[in-house]
Formats: structure tokens, C-alpha cells, sequence
């Protein structure tokens, strides 16, 4: 008979639908929470390995910081142009500064970003005084190394490599 319950047997049509309406937030939630961390993570994977080519860059050049910032900023280009990834809208936000190379002993290399946190995570971030004054998260990769190896640089006395290469010449 239709519409008849079998005895023993309780009715559990709406049990899944109240489960769902108190899981699925949950895991919405979570999922806001790992995607957060995953974006500023591949945004600082691609800065420090731009920052470390340009750092390689200006040690086997002669020091030429505006290619080393046109090279920064042509890799970064990997990065998509969305405010939860790189914020663009009212001027970019990539700042990049090269120091040294060609002579000096060191070159740095200095990648700055703004992030706009996800929806819902802004208002924990600006709690924690994660944000700044525009509420964006602040990333930064700074990257420093050597010009010469050590090896190297003890065997040209302080000298210029060109110096040395060329110091055979002179003798002749």
C-alpha cells in the first residue's frame, strides 16, 4: 500500500539533506584554507627562481640592472594577473630592485608583491594584522649570492676577472 511504513523500519528522508546543510560549509571553509596557502606558495616559488636567475644574471654580466628588472618582470608574467594571485588593478604592484653584479662582490636580487586574501580569510588576516593599509598580504623574496666563488675571488686578489684575463697580454 502506498504511502504505508513497514513496521521496524524508521523513515530517514531528510537525515543526508540536514547532514549536508551542516558539512558542505565545512568544507567549503577548508578548502578556502588550503587554497590560501597554496597561492602564496606558487607566487614565492615563482618569484625566488626569477629572483635567483637574475641574481646568475647580474653575476655573469656586467651589473645592468634595468635588464635585470625587464628579465624579473618577463618571468613573473607566470604569475596570473588576478588580485587573489598578484594585485593589478590600480597600477601593478610588482616592485623588483637588482643590486650589484659585474664588479661587485655580491648580487641581490629583491621581488615585492601584493596578494588580495580570499573572501572570508580577508577579515582573519586583517585581524591578525597580516594586511597592510590597502588590505593586501605583503610578499617579498630576497635573493643574495656571490658574484664569483670563493675560490675564485681568493685567487684574483680583489681584482677584476677582465683584469686578470687580460693581464697575459699586457706581459708579451
Amino acid at each position: 500500500m502506498p504511502g504505508r511504513v513497514r513496521a521496524g523500519r524508521p523513515r530517514e528522508c531528510g537525515q543526508t539533506t540536514v547532514e549536508a546543510a551542516f558539512g558542505l560549509p565545512i568544507v567549503f571553509l577548508l578548502v578556502l584554507l588550503l587554497a590560501q596557502p597554496g597561492i602564496v606558495l606558487y607566487d614565492r616559488m615563482v618569484m625566488a627562481s626569477a629572483a635567483s636567475e637574475a641574481c646568475r644574471l647580474l653575476a655573469t654580466g656586467e651589473g645592468d640592472a634595468t635588464a635585470c628588472v625587464d628579465f624579473v618582470k618577463h618571468r613573473l608574467g607566470a604569475i596570473p594577473q588576478h588580485d587573489n594571485f598578484h594585485v593589478h588593478r590600480g597600477g601593478c604592484t610588482w616592485e623588483v630592485m637588482c643590486e650589484g653584479g659585474g664588479s661587485a662582490d655580491r648580487s641581490r636580487v629583491v621581488v615585492r608583491t601584493e596578494v588580495r586574501p580570499l573572501p572570508l580569510l580577508d577579515m582573519g588576516a586583517t585581524l591578525l594584522g597580516l594586511v597592510n593599509e590597502r588590505g593586501n598580504l605583503v610578499i617579498e623574496v630576497e635573493v643574495e649570492a656571490p658574484t664569483r666563488a670563493s675560490w675564485a675571488q681568493e685567487s684574483l686578489g680583489g681584482s677584476h676577472p677582465n683584469d686578470k684575463a687580460g693581464a697575459w697580454r699586457d706581459e708579451s
